[in-house]
């Protein structure tokens, strides 16, 4: 059994129990939220509470979420945009909205589902049930993501990552104005202490994080920024530019809400656009490249010539 407690500041009051869970709990599904709500997992100032309440600040909302069975996951005929495939490994450029691998509430519809009918024989690979999964995305993050199909490549990749090797660049649109408009985040991130979903800059035992960031472009109100992570932190960069006051727009769990004059993202703008690595079979150097999605490109003011990805 796996035990959250939330702390609920003004910004999330009034929101429903269930929606402001489903939104902090990104890889639970809101009807499996509902389902614990119903089984008394939740409880709000240590009594149980309806779906539909509505949180007020200074509220304590606590959650137990029982531990997962051994999920036998099934091949799904998921269409997927393959960017990169051969014996070794696979790339794929993940849509926004789409979960890695299986979790509670999420038994099917994943990256992994998708993956098990592509890749015939991926089944084992690394794990029962992220066979092939090095890395991951969040779920409302698109962009480059790339599986071993091999136990060699797997073991190739995986270190690779321990190393640092692989270099990764994210877009992102961002609150406010930046200044300076290039510089490096170097704040170790951990656990937030009482919000048990969200990362933080202040944990006590936080663990080094670096990113570097360049502006691209600078618009009213937000910014069109390039990402370099040094380090690969569980929700790293959404928590490195909230700490600048430069939340990612669309990212309610780390203060990206939208405003009046701002761009209207149902989901935080941040895409993993570059990868480069070292081909674990020909020792190539591999860089592969997605291109801005249209609803982060949707959100730019058009001007002439303007520098979008």
């Amino acid at each position: 059994m796996q035990q959250y407690e939330f702390d609920i500041d003004p910004a999330c009051g009034k929101q429903r129990l269930d929606v402001f869970l489903a939104e902090a709990m990104d890889d639970l599904t809101r009807s499996y939220i509902q389902k614990l709500i119903e089984a008394e997992q939740v409880t709000v100032n240590g009594a149980p509470a309806k779906a539909h309440y509505k949180l007020k600040a200074g509220d304590r909302v606590d959650l137990a979420v029982p531990d997962p069975e051994p999920l036998e996951v099934q091949p799904e005929a998921i269409p997927l945009n393959i960017v990169h495939e051969d014996d070794c490994l696979i790339v794929v450029d993940k849509p926004p909205g789409m979960v890695v691998h299986p979790a509670p509430g999420h038994a099917g519809g994943t990256l992994v589902n998708a993956l098990l009918y592509h890749c015939k024989d991926l089944a084992g690979i690394g794990g029962v049930e992220r066979p092939g999964i090095v890395h991951r995305l969040d779920k409302d993050t698109s962009g480059l993501i790339v599986a071993a199909k091999t136990e060699a490549c797997m073991q190739s990749l995986t270190l690779q990552f321990k190393e640092r090797d692989i270099q990764k660049v994210y877009l992102a649109l961002a609150k406010g104005t930046f200044t300076p408009q290039n510089g490096v985040i170097d704040a170790p991130i951990g656990r937030h202490k009482t919000h048990r979903k969200k990362m933080s800059t202040r944990a006590p035992a936080g663990r080094e994080a670096t990113t570097r960031y360049e502006v691209i472009r600078q618009c009213d109100g937000f910014a069109y920024v390039r990402l370099f992570p040094k380090t690969g932190r569980t929700h790293q960069l959404r928590v490195h530019l909230a700490s600048l006051g430069h939340p990612i727009l669309g990212d309610r769990l780390y203060g990206g809400t939208l405003e009046p004059g701002l761009p209207q993202m149902s989901r935080q703008a941040l895409h993993a656009h570059r990868l480069e690595l070292t081909h674990p079979a020909t020792g190539d150097v591999l860089q592969l490249e997605s291109p801005l999605p249209s609803d982060m490109k949707a959100a730019l003011p058009t001007a002439p010539n303007p520098k979008i990805l």
